[in-house]
């Protein structure tokens, strides 16, 4: 491949002037059921400057210590092996999967993030929102038991600001699944709530809650085209394809890409199996690809651009990690089980993903 060919992400960022766009990331999550019984799902991945995506392996053992405006917070080490994406090379997992099939990402929630108050009683049970992932994908196996940590306080998370995400503490809330459905936890008024996700979808702000109601103003939507009307002994037939989906909201905001994820993964023809639903899912989340130029926001005289970076799919069942970037749209992935099979210390190890789309030229395939 030629030079002029490849592009980085400090190449894009440079050759747009990119700046962090305000309370931007527009990542959208779904999940779809295989004929198996089996449950596959994915998300993308947006920000308005890159983030130096990587992919970290944590063995079982590794040890970690959170982080909080007053001092370290809680201590603990991974009772699972765990398998995710990584940002600005530190050691925090942001979206992932362990050993037991347990997946979770984190999804930037602006004007909406509450977090807890650090007070000498709770510093010792705090993360920063960063570090929340790590503690959920090492220390749980299903969803009821994560739950069952949050709900009885046994974490809360800090308003800690890590430099890297701003000047403020980073916005999240997150969604979790097992091999049989999914929760949302968002930190509302400082506290964590834990709501039942039955859909597996997820998008940014407003709150959960306040997504499943807006469903219900496109209960009229529906996958088969509608039939031809007569009016006055003139026959309107629907101009093509898609007719039974006019008036499903196109733009990228997250109340529209919620009802788009909800409508097109209810929809979905169900793979045979977990593997299979992979290329599903992909697919799927194509829809919510965007291109940098379309979502755009002005700070001063720089310019910031929303793009999509990841595209990530996870199965349970097999414990494989897919992902493709905005500079390679190569599915790739990676095999926790076979990370785990090859041992090596208790400390978290990293790979850096690929920079450049590999191209195959086939011309020299042409039958002469």
């Amino acid at each position: 491949m030629s030079a002029r060919s490849r592009i980085t992400c400090a190449a894009l960022a440079a050759s747009l002037a990119l700046a962090p766009v305000s309370g931007a990331s527009a990542c959208t999550g779904v999940m779809l059921k295989a004929k198996d019984g089996s449950l596959v799902h994915g998300r993308t991945a947006e920000f308005g400057i890159p983030l130096d995506l990587g992919m970290a392996f944590v063995p079982k053992g590794t040890a970690f210590v959170g982080h909080t405006p007053s001092g370290e917070g809680m201590a603990f080490a991974a009772k699972y092996a765990a398998l995710g994406a990584t940002a600005f090379g530190a050691p925090s997992m942001l979206d992932g999967i362990n050993e037991a099939g347990l997946s979770a990402g984190a999804f930037y929630f602006p004007t909406f993030a509450g977090y807890a108050e650090i007070t000498p009683e709770n510093r010792k049970r705090a993360l920063a929102p960063t570090e929340f992932l790590n503690y959920v994908l090492t220390q749980f196996a299903t969803v009821e038991e994560v739950k069952k940590a949050v709900m009885g306080g046994e974490v809360v998370i800090a308003p800690t600001v890590v430099a890297e995400w701003g000047p403020a503490p980073a916005p999240f809330h997150f969604v979790v699944y097992d091999k049989t459905g999914a929760i949302v936890i968002e930190p509302l008024g400082g506290k964590l709530v834990v709501t039942d996700n039955p859909l597996g979808v997820i998008t940014n702000s407003p709150a959960f809650d306040w997504h499943m109601t807006n469903l219900r103003n496109y209960v009229s939507l529906r996958p088969l085209n509608v039939p031809p009307v007569t009016v006055d002994r003139i026959k309107l037939q629907p101009l093509g394809q898609g007719s039974g989906m006019v008036g499903l909201p196109g733009d990228f905001t997250p109340p529209s890409r919620f009802v788009r994820a909800a409508v097109f993964s209810a929809t979905a023809v169900p793979p045979a199996s977990a593997a299979e639903g992979v290329t599903q899912v992909f697919h799927v989340l194509n829809n919510f690809d965007i291109p940098v130029g379309v979502a755009a926001d002005k700070d001063g005289d720089k310019v910031g651009y929303d793009f999509t970076l990841a595209t990530v799919a996870r199965d349970p069942v097999a414990l494989r990690y897919y992902w493709k970037t905005y500079e390679d749209q190569t599915i790739r992935v990676l095999d926790l089980k076979a990370l785990i099979a090859q041992g090596g210390p208790a400390k978290v190890r990293h790979y850096v993903l690929p920079k450049t789309q590999p191209i195959a030229d086939m011309t020299a395939d042409v039958p002469r």
